[in-house]
């Protein structure tokens, strides 16, 4: 890794605009935001040029699935991938490794396998699974970062699902702790009366797993967490909202005052329904990619607040378990691995303006670092910060290689797809630890806990 003491170019991405500036580092911190051509004699100095400076992206919603099941990913090849997608915080989800952090010594197992094997910061979030409530103090006071649930099988028998009861002994301490609860937002029945109407229809097409998961499973269960986050005064964080029904409900419940936010995902973002051909199993996510309409309204949703942030919900898994041979969604794991490529995916298909760069710096970064408590040192350019930050040209375009992915499995419906926005460099607290293609020094990411910095 090389030490830099500052970073300048002519486009800069700060809270209160983009502009030239010369970033001045010190012992890991931006120290000042100085002018353009304010450079110290004798020190490291990275000149972007015109490339782009803007906070390091802050991912509160990625799978890494160690330990347990490190053949679907792993803290090492995670790590590196979000380094080159200029990633340089991640929140880890509870499910998928073994055992799910649904205990401290399952939290405590987890810092254990990422030990000495992070390119980038790492923190982990607790789960909320039925009889674990006697745990989350714990896990809170251990510095989970708040909790996940599912509301509808999550697809492992190791993370089962909660009810409402489940949610009614659990929001009471959440609520106390002031602690997110970040919600799957999906109810079983309406799945399943949707399925059994499906039972003979051709698994292969994408349309049966589309049907198979209404946009009324989402819209019920958000506005159960609605009330549920009424009642109990809790923080309520709907993970990627896929619907354009749910988005009044989302948009009411904050006019009301009431502690919910929202995330959405490039995939909903970037493609749609339309475009997925029969049998591309690489695109089974739950919920499902929907149609144009829909891909309009979420994007109209981040401009208007009604959405916080963007987040990958990167969720690989070996390409066996993609059924690929078959194309049978209904059978494929639903997961769609995307981690490295979430920023350029989203530059692509946003909407160019006067604005972009502040609103995608709002959307991955500042956002996610808010969810996360830790918006006071990260999230942002500004005094004091930490100095994790990415250089990417929004300009430069290339075609997504699989053989360009760090994911521990190069499968994914990216793969072909022309994209804008390239990342050339990525810091972590003022160490260059990735350069247009090379990792730089032995992995050095911090291991976070709620509440410490």
């Amino acid at each position: 890794m090389t030490t830099i003491h500052s970073i300048r170019s002519k486009r800069v991405v700060t809270p209160e605009g983009v502009r030239a500036a010369t970033l001045h580092i010190r012992e890991g911190l931006i120290e000042s935001i100085a002018r353009y051509d304010d450079l110290p004699s004798n020190k490291n100095v990275y000149d972007a040029g015109e490339s782009v400076v803007m906070p390091g992206l802050v991912d509160t919603h990625v799978h890494i699935d160690e330990p347990g099941r490190t053949e679907w990913e792993g803290f090492e090849t995670a790590t590196r991938a979000a380094a080159a997608g200029g990633v340089t915080t991640l929140i880890d989800m509870p499910l998928n490794s073994i055992p799910a952090t649904t205990t401290v010594a399952a939290l405590d197992a987890k810092r254990a396998a990422a030990r000495g094997k992070c390119t980038v910061n790492v923190g982990f979030w607790g789960g909320v699974v039925p009889g674990n409530a006697g745990d989350l103090r714990a896990l809170h006071e251990a510095g989970a970062f708040g909790f996940k649930c599912f509301m509808v099988p999550s697809g492992v028998d190791d993370f089962v699902h909660v009810t409402e009861d489940d949610l009614r002994v659990a929001l009471p301490i959440l609520a106390e702790l002031n602690a997110p609860l970040m919600v799957h937002a999906e109810l079983p029945g309406p799945i399943e009366e949707a399925s059994a109407k499906l039972a003979k229809s051709n698994p292969a097409k994408y349309r049966t797993w589309l049907l198979s998961r209404p946009p009324s499973a989402e819209t019920k269960a958000v506005e159960m967490m609605i009330r549920l986050a009424r009642e109990f005064d809790a923080q309520v964080h709907i993970v990627h909202l896929s619907s354009e029904l749910s988005v009044p409900l989302i948009r009411r419940a904050k006019k009301e005052g009431l502690r919910i936010t929202a995330e959405t995902c490039p995939h909903y973002l970037f493609f749609t329904a339309g475009s997925i051909k029969n049998g591309r199993t690489e695109f089974k996510c739950a919920p499902p990619i929907r149609d144009l309409r829909t891909r309009k309204k979420l994007w109209e949703a981040l401009r208007k607040g009604t959405i916080d942030s963007i987040v990958s919900d990167h969720a690989p898994s070996p390409p066996a378990m993609k059924c690929l041979e078959t194309g049978d969604f209904l059978k494929a794991w639903g997961g769609i691995a995307s981690l490295q490529l979430g920023l350029p995916a989203v530059w692509t298909k946003m909407r160019a303006g006067r604005n972009s760069l502040m609103q995608l710096a709002h959307w991955m970064c500042g956002g996610p670092a808010r969810l996360a408590g830790m918006e006071k040192y990260k999230g942002a350019i500004a005094i004091g910060y930490d100095a994790d930050i990415v250089v990417w040209n929004p300009e430069k375009r290339f075609i997504v290689r699989p053989t360009m992915l760090q994911h521990r499995h190069k499968l994914t419906p990216y793969a072909d797809q022309l994209l804008r926005g390239t990342v050339e460099a990525t810091f972590l607290g003022g160490e260059m630890i990735y350069d247009r293609g090379r990792f730089l020094g032995a992995p050095n990411g911090a291991l976070l806990r709620r509440g410490e910095r």
